[in-house]
């Protein structure tokens, strides 16, 4: 098992006051599209919460968030932020079973290598409810590599993203495309993924 990436992490790590000072507004239009899908009150887990901001915006909402992020540096900075435990957690140590109606996964399963995508996703699988509601996005492209910060991304095609979810029993697997930009303000290309359980 790969997913952990150090130089990855370690950019997070060292960049981790610069993103919570960002204020950066969260991309409210997807958060409430994965919202509205959930039961009131439902539970959420973050993966990759970064420094907190899509956290805050469903904590606000009256929904039960549990926020992780694989950076200490960056769950510090979150756990600053909303004023609640955030934990450390890689995705390849997530081993929960049936326990959340909803996992959020923004810009951040995209640094996973495409050889662990699928053991990823079957652990988010199984981590939830029956009807479990699971969104992330990934930057679009042809080959995985690095960034010109050294972080590594899997830029995944539409039909690869297709492929890997085939491989459990995911159901209405919707893939939007938008262009945007991402830390470094290149023009991205990004693809967001929404399947149930």
């Amino acid at each position: 098992m790969t997913a952990r990436d150090d130089r990855t992490l370690g950019f997070y790590g060292q960049e981790a006051s610069a993103y919570a000072a960002k204020g950066a507004n969260p991309n409210s239009a997807r958060i409430e599209a994965f919202l509205s899908l959930l039961p009131e009150g439902a539970s959420i887990l973050e993966l990759g919460c970064g420094a907190g901001r899509d956290s805050e915006v469903m904590i606000a909402r009256g929904f039960t968030v549990r926020p992780t992020d694989g950076s200490p540096e960056m769950a510090r900075a979150a756990q600053e932020r909303l004023g609640i435990e955030v934990g450390t957690l890689l995705f390849a140590d997530l081993d929960e079973r049936d326990a959340y109606h909803g996992i959020w996964a923004n810009a951040c399963l995209l640094h996973v290598p495409r050889v662990d995508l699928p053991d990823i996703l079957a652990r988010i699988h199984a981590a939830l409810k029956p009807g479990g509601v699971f969104y992330a996005s990934f930057k679009k492209g042809d080959a995985e590599g690095r960034d010109g910060f050294g972080r590594y991304y899997n830029y995944p095609s539409e039909r690869l993203i297709g492929n890997w979810y085939a491989a459990q029993a995911w159901t209405d697997v919707a893939i939007t495309a938008h262009s945007g930009s991402g830390y470094d303000r290149k023009p991205t290309d990004w693809l967001h993924v929404t399947a149930i359980r």
